[in-house]
């Protein structure tokens, strides 16, 4: 008599991975649509359908399951930043890249993630503290390995500070932000960013740039018209007829 294949029993490390995906995934909606104050563990436990003791299991308290939650939301927008960003081109269209993807993704989220940065997250006495600082930190390492990039290649302006320079970019940003999530107002996102850095260039550039470029550009054009005077690339006549 044939024997019934046995079932292979799932190892207790990939059963145990599995389930903090399902908890994080859970809990971002729930933090999404209560914000961090009015979410419980309760809850997500429920709609795991699983007991709250089992999500304490994983994770000690709701302040590290929340940070959790954003944390790896940051990971995913700084891996798209780093993945796409287009370091062949100028720092001004690098720049314009990672402006345009920071309010593609944080205004994707709506009214849920983004608005539990904003708001909650960023507040002073909430309940993230020091941990929400250092993750905004590494979050915005990519704008200031960029920046200091264009401060050693001459583009970037070297007598201001990088962290006021990071400031003077995300600054905008967040207002932008604040007016997409608070009114619900809709963002132009392509539209929005080029205008942005439109205006935030010529703060990040260096002192006196355009006076450099205008010199530059009279020097080009007065060794041509030397060149010429002397004959050496003066345009052969047209042959008659």
């Amino acid at each position: 008599m044939e024997q019934a294949p046995s079932r292979r029993r799932v190892p207790a490390r990939a059963k145990s991975e599995q389930r903090v995906r399902d908890i994080l995934r859970v809990s971002r909606e729930v933090f999404a649509e209560r914000g961090y104050e009015n979410a419980t563990t309760t809850e997500i436990a429920q709609r795991l359908g699983v007991s709250e003791a089992t999500v304490f299991t994983y994770f000690s308290s709701k302040r590290e399951l929340c940070m959790r939650v954003i944390s790896d939301w940051y990971d995913e927008i700084i891996a798209a930043m780093e993945e796409g960003l287009p370091r062949g081109q100028s720092v001004k269209a690098q720049l314009e890249f990672i402006v345009c993807t920071h309010l593609r993704l944080f205004v994707i989220q709506g009214t849920g993630l983004c608005a539990l940065v904003l708001s909650e997250g960023r507040a002073k006495g909430q309940a993230f503290g020091d941990a929400f600082v250092r993750l905004q930190r590494r979050y915005t390492r990519p704008l200031m390995e960029l920046l200091a990039r264009g401060q050693a290649s001459g583009e970037v302006r070297s007598d201001v500070p990088l962290r006021l320079l990071r400031s003077i970019v995300f600054g905008p940003m967040e207002h932008i932000l604040w007016e997409s999530v608070g009114v619900q107002q809709a963002v132009d996102i392509e539209r929005t960013a080029a205008e942005l850095v439109r205006v935030l260039w010529p703060a990040l550039q260096p002192p006196e740039a355009d006076v450099a470029a205008l010199r530059q550009f009279r020097a080009e054009v007065s060794a041509a018209v030397r060149r010429l005077e002397e004959g050496g690339d003066a345009p052969e006549a047209a042959p008659a007829g």
